[in-house]
This record gives structure tokens, sequence and C-alpha cells, in this order.
């Protein structure tokens, strides 16, 4: 069976990114620096495990200097990159998963919405739902793309920097030259090409060509900022290949259950009235073997969302979670979209969980 890996927080997890950035951190995270300009760039979806197996496929990210870390529980971006961000665990920026429930229906944080209401911005306001000022409360300039300036999601956990929009991955090399250039000290820049690229294809051809093609990214980055900037690269995540497809929750176990959240490697599931006990055991008969399953209450005492739960956030997750270990998910059949996933995450594998933190000075 796999080993399960818990968030690092506070001894080596993406909380500690920011931090590094703004030049408050410490002497927690593997990779540190220089004294110059600042630049955190995150490629979402490359896990630390992906990178060591295609070293050979990314030699200008293989050359950086540096070592592992860990991401958030949920494995996912809806969490982790608010707690990148807020440098805050996701128990207490409140982004708590992909899917959670909000005043009894399942909420959907990276579309802001619900099934019902799609676009949910009015009666959901980001800032309710993730009160915390991102970025330690400086105005950074953000390098992102530009489709995401209107997002709901993107106002919960970008808001109060400076967003500079890119289109195409050589936009975003210019832009974060050209800011460096006048005279910015630290930029805050994301890609999400492989995680994109493994969700549709999973990790085989088509993953290994965009693996090339960000290590070309990054290679030109190196080259299109001053000299003495130091650029370092994390991510929310890493990936599992689930191309076998999803597992049907067992029927002994719907029985015993009100409502589907989460997402398929990190499912909750919220039990009809006062069956939460009988819920756990039919959930571990029938589905242990291919998942850890935990009580939230569990997870709660192990602290795997940080030490901080509001009784608030803690009605946003389930009763008992189905976290797969095999190379599989579980089915709701109201979590779809207008693609079939292959790659997945947010489960707490090693290739889930584990992270670069990994710099180079131009």
């Amino acid at each position: 069976m796999e080993q399960l890996i818990r968030p690092a927080f506070g001894q080596g997890c993406v909380t500690e990114l920011m931090p590094a950035l703004l030049g408050s951190g410490g002497d927690v995270l593997p990779s540190r620096y220089g004294s110059g300009p600042r630049v955190l760039l995150i490629l979402d979806g490359l896990g630390w495990e992906q990178l060591q197996q295609h070293r050979d496929i990314m030699p200008t990210v293989a050359a950086f200097e540096g070592d592992r870390i860990t991401t958030v529980a949920p494995s996912t971006t809806a969490a982790a990159l608010p707690s990148i961000t807020t440098s805050l665990s996701p128990g207490e920026h409140g982004l708590i998963g992909y899917r959670i429930v909000i005043d009894d229906d399942v909420f959907n944080c990276l579309r802001w919405g619900t099934k019902s209401r799609p676009d949910s911005r009015a009666t959901v306001p980001p800032s309710m739902l993730q009160p915390y000022e991102p970025f330690l409360g400086t105005p950074l300039p953000l390098v992102t793309k530009a489709e995401f300036r209107t997002s709901g999601f993107t106002d919960a956990h970008l808001r109060g920097g400076r967003l500079v929009g890119y289109r195409t991955p050589a936009v975003l090399v210019h832009e974060v030259g050209r800011l460096i250039r006048q005279g910015e000290e630290a930029i805050y820049a994301y890609y999400d090409g492989v995680d994109k690229v493994a969700h549709e294809y999973g990790l085989g051809s088509e993953y290994r060509a965009e693996l090339a093609f960000a290590d070309r990214l990054v290679a030109d980055l190196l080259e299109a900022i001053p000299s003495g900037t130091s650029l370092m690269i994390s991510a929310d995540h890493g990936q599992v290949d689930c191309s076998d497809g999803l597992v049907d929750i067992h029927p002994d176990v719907l029985a015993r259950t009100e409502l589907l959240s989460g997402e398929a490697r990190f499912r909750w599931l919220h039990a009809s009235n006062g069956a939460d006990g009988d819920l756990l055991a039919a959930a571990r008969e029938h589905h242990g073997h291919l998942a850890w399953v935990h009580s939230v209450e569990e997870m709660l005492d192990e602290h795997w969302f940080g030490r901080a739960v509001s009784a608030e956030v803690r009605s946003r997750l389930g009763d008992v979670a189905l976290l797969a270990f095999e190379d599989t998910g579980f089915d709701d059949p109201d979590d779809t979209g207008p693609l079939r996933l292959i790659g997945r995450h947010g489960s707490l594998t090693a290739a889930e969980m584990y992270v670069p933190c990994v710099v180079a000075t131009a």
C-alpha cells in the first residue's frame, strides 16, 4: 500500500512559498532566493515525482537547486493556490477543496458556482468565502492568464495583486522580463499547461511533450530576466494517471449517504442523519482495498487541513472521505465537466503531495 503523505505545515509546505518570495521566509524551504529580484513560477500540476522521472525531458528545471516540499490536503488547485497566495492552510483560508458544501448545496470553487447557479459571485462573494488578504498584503504583480481576470476564484486567491494578463506563454515570458527591468522586486507567475495536458491525455506522450515545452518556457524565462534575478519553480500538486476510469461507490455506502462532494480521488461522503458510524464501516468494507477511508474527525484531529478549522469551514466538509491510493477515483454523476479526465489528483499519495521547490539565478 502507498504511504499516506500529510501536509508538512511549517516544515516545508507550499504555505511557505510566499514569505520566501517577499523576503520574510525562514530556513524551512529546501531552496533560497538570491539577493536580487525574485520570481515565483507555479507550474500547475508538476509533481516532484513526475519531475524526477522525466529529468531528461526537463534538463533546465532538473538543474535547479532544491528539493521537494508538500502541498496541502486535498492536493487540488482550489485548495493549494489559495494556500500559496495567503500562506494559510485550507482550514484557515476556507477554500478547503474543489467542491465544498455551502448552504446545503455543492459549490465548485474553481467555477465559482453550483449546479443550479453556475455564476454565484453575487450570492457567494469571494471575500466572504476566503476573507484573508493574499500576498501578505503586498500588491504584487501577478502574471497569469488573461481569461482568469474576472473569475470568482481569481478574486478569492489573487485579489489585491496587480494582474498582468497573458494569452500565450511567450507573453508570460515577455511580461515577467519587462516587469523586472522596470524595477519590480518580486513577481508571482502561473502557468497551467502541464495540468491541463495531464487531465486530458494522462501521463503519456502528450504529457511528455508538454513537460519539454514547460522546460523551454523556464529556459526562456531565465534568458529574459536580468542577471541576478532568482527564479523559483514550484507547483500546487502532482498527478496520477487514472486511465481505467472511475469506480462506482458501492450501493451499501450510497444507502447511508445523503450527498457527495469533493473530487474523484478525495471523495467526500455526507452521511444521512445518524449514519456516520455505519457509513464509515461500510466505506471501509467496500472500498478499503482501493482507498484510505477516514472520518472527518480523524482528519481534523490529525490536523490534515491545518490546526485552525473553524465551525464554518468544518461545515464545508463531508463526514467520511475516500482517498484513493490506487490509480483510480470514485464516481459522482454530478461531478462532471467538458472532458473525461485521465490525469487526476486530490489524494495524499506521494505522486500527488510532493511538489518541487527549486531555484536558479539568471
